[in-house]
């Protein structure tokens, strides 16, 4: 779980994120939120806190199921959000390759990295969530 005042604040705004995807959005967003929280779960479920120098290989896996599954919301969806969502998990999947490369970034700058590429796509999930839902309201629907 996140140790820091930091990362329970990130936890909250994920769960916050998720619960508003699931709750409002429609099946693009539900998929959507559903996939990243179980993502985000797993990842909380098998990241190793003391190996932080090396890849951790399950995370990139599951880097790589969030990237396709967004990917095929892009390709199957009406919705402009999956693909801003899709290009944010592109950068952590880059990220993951710079250090599988042995480019050897500064370890400070993939984590940025990895930490500013998801709150992008739960900015994306927020702002597709929130134009589904006025879109149903503004439809008479809600």
């Amino acid at each position: 779980m996140p140790e820091t005042l930091f990362g329970q604040i990130g936890a909250v705004f994920m769960v916050a994120t998720c619960a508003f995807a699931l709750l409002k959005g429609d099946e693009p967003e539900r998929v959507g939120g559903g996939v990243f929280a179980l993502t985000w779960f797993a990842t909380l479920l098998i990241q190793r806190d003391g190996d932080l120098y090396s890849v951790q290989w399950g995370i990139f896996y599951l880097d790589l199921v969030l990237l396709a599954v967004f990917a095929g919301l892009a390709w199957k969806s009406h919705r402009a959000w999956p693909v801003w969502a899709c290009a944010f998990q592109l950068l952590s999947v880059m990220g993951h390759i710079m250090n599988m490369t042995d480019m050897r970034p500064p370890i400070a700058a993939f984590y940025a990295v990895i930490n500013l590429a998801a709150y992008g796509v739960m900015a994306c999930l927020a702002v597709g969530t929130f134009w589904a839902w006025q879109d149903r309201r503004a439809a008479g629907l809600e």
